[in-house]
Order: C-alpha cells, then structure tokens, then sequence
C-alpha cells in the first residue's frame, strides 16, 4: 500500500472511530439516564400542549446563538485583523466543539484546551489571545451565574421549601465563586491571594488531601497568574468586559428558562419564578459532580422540578429536557466536527488539481 493510501485509510479509520464514539456516548448515557423509566407513559397516549415546546427551542436557539457572539465579539476585540464574517465562523465551531467536549469529558475538562488549540493551530490566532478567549469565556459565564444565582438563593422563598436542595445548592455555589473570587482578588489584590492560596494547600496537605505541597502551589499560582493575565487583556478593551457578562447572564436566564416551558407544555402547574429558582439551585447542586454532562446526577436532582408532573409524564419532560441540556451540544458538535473535516478534504483536492 502507497503511503499516501496508508495516510488516508487512517484518516478515515480515525473519523469513523471519532463517530462510534459519540454514539456510544450518547446512547450509554441515555440508557443510564432513562433505560429503567419503566412507569413511562405511551408518548401516543400523553397530551402535550406542542406549541409550549417552541418557546424552548427558542430560549436555547437564542442562547446558543448569544454564546457565539459574545466569542466573535472577543474575537474581534482582540484579533481585529479577523473580520467580521470569519470571527463568527471561528467563534461558532469554537463554542460548538468546545461545549461537545465538555460534554463528552469528565468534569467538563476537555472543552477548553481543545478551543485553545483550535484558535491558535486553525485560526491562526497567537497563544496569547488563543488561551485569553476562551478562559474568559468560561470565567464570564460563571460570574454571570453566580449573580443570578445569588439573587435566586438570596430572594427566592421557594428554596426554604427544599433544605436539602438549598445545601447542596450552596455547596456548588461555592465551586462556581472559587475561580472568579479567586481570579477578581488576584487581579486588584495579588499579594494577599498569594497568601490565602498558600494557606489553603499548607492546610489540605496537612489533612493529606494533597500529597505534593510543592508541585500544587506552583500549578495553583501558574493558573490563577494566566487567568489574571486572561482578564487584564480584557479589560484593556473597553467596554469588553460589561458586554460579555451581560450577554452571559442572559444566557443563563435562557438556559434556566427552558424546564418552565417543559414543565407547562406537560401539564405541569408551576410559577415561572418558582421553576427558574429550582432550575438554579438544581444547577449549582450538580456542577461538582465529575461525570461527563453531569449525567447520573441532573436527571436524579432535576426530579425536584419535574416532580410537578403526574409519573408517567416526567419521563418525556426529562428526556426533552435532557436533549436541550446536553445531546443537542453533542450532535452539534460532531456536525460541526464532519463539515470541518470535509472541508479539509475539499481544501486538499484543490491544492491537488492545481498541482
């Protein structure tokens, strides 16, 4: 076999294995979520009011659509040599794979370094700004939630209702502030971070949660120092940093929006504030949990707001909901994975031709 053939058998081998396995991700993920609902009603014989389900759609259309932009604005802000057509091809493909391989992940790890990588190895973007994008994306989305969150826990009398779930609840919240507090202290007070950090991991290897004192700090201080860097571009931007928390909190809205329209087109009787301060505080218990998408442990938390629902319907309000939380980011992101891949392919068999 000639090594071009060699080269391009194993191209293909590759892709056909990248696509077994999303489809062993998504199905074992949904066998473990929904393979024993066995008190699931018929879906011919449920009444759903259908026109309650393109609100939904929408808040996540409009979500998904919002979380691009706000990547295009970055991307212009700060590579403004990229025009305006080409930032949003290049903020599009990088939110999309980047959300599919937090969804494939555990902890969500792998979005982040794989956008790093496609801004600077395919878009030609310097590292510097390649690393800043998508940090920032990640550190404005979870300042965004916790305000929300915040003003939900603070001002939301439904959460006295459900003390285990305010517990947990706070509990994440706690996850969610540690890199922005972190990150916001380090930024205007860097000397008294240092200490506190320090204090920290003296105190967690002494209890010998952590084993090497040394290699922790040096890693804890080089990332809290590369996320400072991340948010000093951005505020050398004007007006950069306000727009991309505000786009980022009405993402979150939309997003905890959409079980509300479930609930209702299911028949479900519930305040919209009631489900959106459940849907947060669902949110904030589930975000520690290190399984890819968080599956195992939303569809058990998420119980408490479908709950509304006679049994044989809470079912198919979750699967929808599950769909619009986390599969849809799946089949996304390979779709965006198989154009890119074609349009490789094509690239190449000009550059051939013209040889």
């Amino acid at each position: 076999m000639k090594p071009k053939s060699r080269k391009n058998l194993k191209k293909i081998l590759l892709t056909l294995g990248f696509v077994i396995l999303n489809v062993a991700v998504i199905a074992i993920t949904a066998m473990n979520e929904f393979g024993n609902s066995r008190d699931a009603a018929e879906l011919s014989e449920i009444h759903i009011k259908w026109w309650l389900l393109i609100p939904a759609a929408l808040c996540f259309a409009i979500a998904i659509t919002l979380e691009i932009g706000k990547y295009a604005l970055m991307i212009r802000k700060m590579a403004p040599k990229v025009d305006r057509e080409s930032s949003w091809k290049l903020a599009r493909r990088t939110v999309l794979l980047g959300r599919y391989y937090d969804n494939i992940t555990p902890a969500a790890v792998g979005g982040q370094p794989f956008q790093i990588y496609y801004l600077r190895k395919n878009a030609g973007i310097a590292t510097g700004l390649a690393t800043t994008i998508p940090i920032f994306g990640m550190i404005s989305l979870q300042i965004a939630f916790l305000i929300i969150a915040l003003f939900c826990f603070l001002f939301g009398n439904v959460m006295q209702d459900n003390p285990a779930l305010a517990v947990t609840a706070w509990f994440g919240l706690l996850f969610y502030a540690f890199w922005p507090v972190t990150i916001g202290m380090a930024t205007f007070f860097p000397k008294i971070t240092t200490k506190i950090v320090q204090l920290i991991i003296r105190f967690f290897a002494k209890i010998r949660i952590i084993k090497d004192r040394n290699k922790a700090l040096e890693k804890t201080e080089h990332e809290i120092g590369e996320y400072v860097r991340c948010v000093k571009l951005i505020l050398k931007k004007r007006g950069l940093f306000p727009a991309t928390i505000a786009i980022s909190i009405v993402f979150n809205i939309l997003t905890a929006s959409i079980p509300y329209f479930l609930l209702t087109a299911f028949g479900g009787q519930m305040d919209f504030m009631q489900c959106f301060v459940l849907t947060t505080a669902v949110m904030s218990a589930v975000y520690f949990i290190p399984t890819p998408g968080n599956s195992g442990a939303a569809e058990g938390t998420f119980y408490v707001v479908f709950s509304a629902l006679s049994k044989g319907y809470v079912f198919w309000a979750m699967l929808f909901w599950r769909f619009l939380s986390y599969y849809i980011y799946i089949i996304m992101g390979l779709i965006t994975y198989s154009s890119m891949q074609i349009e490789k392919r094509r690239a190449r068999g000009v550059r051939n031709a013209k040889k």
